[in-house]
């Protein structure tokens, strides 16, 4: 299991999580409002976003990238991929994010 992460504009959220889910690449999107200040082409730019954290099974890492990048607005998209400790982890809940959330 992995969590995923990236910001997105808040129109854009709702449809990409329900699509990453729907299509089963997720189990489960959390979508958290942010405020983003960060440097773009030697502009610095302030944000409004939202942060789509995404419980993802590791053999559909790749898969969720290549969907990711299709669905996303930006022409950068963040996709960050952090590891989770699975031993110290609910079993069962580790278990329903392989299952794809099914």
């Amino acid at each position: 299991m992995k969590i995923a992460l990236t910001n997105c504009p808040p129109e854009h959220a709702d449809r990409i999580a329900s699509a990453l889910v729907t299509e089963q690449l997720v189990a489960c999107v959390n979508a958290f409002p942010v405020r983003s200040v960060y440097r773009w082409k030697g502009e610095l730019q302030r944000d409004e976003e939202v942060c789509l954290l995404m419980k993802v099974a590791a053999d559909r890492t790749e898969a969720l990238r290549a969907r990711l990048v299709e669905l996303h607005p930006y022409e950068l998209p963040e996709f960050v991929v952090l590891p989770v400790d699975e031993g110290a982890s609910l079993e069962a809940y580790v278990a329903w994010v392989r299952g794809g959330g099914g």
